[in-house]
């Protein structure tokens, strides 16, 4: 879980009253596999990006537990996390943002080495070899290492946080909307060098989107938010063929090609995302399903294996998919 206090309201101000919290993931349980995928997918606040920054604890988790290779790392003290930290990775939306104008390529690149406490000089020939074989890795040269953020496109710049991010040879990297900022044949040739990357240094990719086309291209598994909580996991095939929770078998109508059809019902979902300070009793999704039906605005759906591997969280997720709620 991960609540963010709401400061400086009025009932805090002048009645003495606790803050309130943004509930920004609630009640998660979720695994990343060795080589794998997991898209994580959502509307925007859904709590995607607080879910990855809190996996690999750059957040801080509010209570519950987070393993890495078998260690409970959630409140594993700051010295101890260093030596973990090397394994994890995070790759963020907009380049231009995360890279350092300041910087040369080759410090940005170079940076994981001194934070992680690796053992070579700023100026050695070994560190001057692991940027390079970095840069290497995503398709630029040795050459390009004295130049700055500026002088690349933005498609270049998100290769070069790719190579910060691989450097450390990590086992886990967070890819949180790399793509999104990007032209439409650059996403092509950034997902296209992630999946190399993957075979390459047998990674595991956590990666954060809206959209779930590329989910779909790119993941093993996909995991659907919506307002904090994981109501839908399933392999990618089993999720687009035969998406069970209304938000995912609407997300996934949203973006069928023209003249392909998955037999599902034309439906919309209905008024805009509630606020997640304070959120609907009972199903999340409830204020907004055109399957509603009375329990579930008073009753909370378990999280539960409908098929081998796929979980779902709605009460009435086989007749749905049935076809049985309308």
């Amino acid at each position: 879980m991960k609540l963010f206090p709401v400061k400086g309201g009025l009932a805090e101000a002048f009645l003495g009253r606790s803050p309130d919290y943004v509930h920004a993931v609630e009640d998660v349980s979720f695994q990343v596999m060795n080589n794998e995928t997991l898209a994580v997918v959502g509307e925007s606040g859904s709590g995607k990006s607080t879910l990855g920054l809190t996996t690999i604890r750059l957040l801080d988790p509010t209570s519950g537990k987070i393993f890495f290779d078998g260690q409970d790392i959630s409140s594993m003290p700051e010295g101890s996390l260093r030596s973990v930290r090397r394994h994890m990775q995070i790759v963020f939306q907009d380049p231009s943002s995360s890279l350092d104008p300041r910087q040369s390529v080759f410090n940005s690149v170079a940076e994981p080495l001194g934070a992680l406490g690796e053992t070579v000089d700023t100026g050695s020939a070994r560190k001057k070899e692991l940027v390079a074989e970095a840069l290497r890795a995503v398709g630029l040269g040795e050459s390009q290492m004295k130049l700055f953020p500026h002088q690349f496109s933005g498609g270049q710049r998100q290769r070069i946080a790719i190579a910060r991010a691989v450097i450390m040879r990590p086992k886990l990297i967070v890819l949180d909307e790399p793509t999104s900022a990007l032209d439409t044949s650059v996403q092509s040739q950034i997902l296209l060098l992630l999946q190399k990357l993957q075979k390459d240094f047998s990674l595991s990719y956590m990666f954060i989107t809206h959209n779930i086309s590329i989910a779909n291209y790119l993941a093993d598994r996909v995991a659907v938010m919506y307002l904090g909580k994981i109501i839908e996991v399933a392999s990618t095939s089993e999720l687009i063929d035969n998406p069970m929770h209304p938000y995912t078998r609407i997300l996934v109508s949203s973006v069928l090609e023209p003249g392909s059809t998955t037999g599902l019902k034309d439906v919309e979902v209905r008024g805009e995302i509630p606020s997640n300070i304070h959120p609907p009793t009972g199903c999340r999704f409830n204020t907004r399903c055109p399957y509603v039906q009375e329990r579930c605005a008073t009753e909370e759906p378990l999280h539960r294996e409908v098929r081998p591997g796929h979980y779902v969280s709605c009460h009435f997720a086989e007749e749905i998919a049935a076809g049985g709620k309308n």
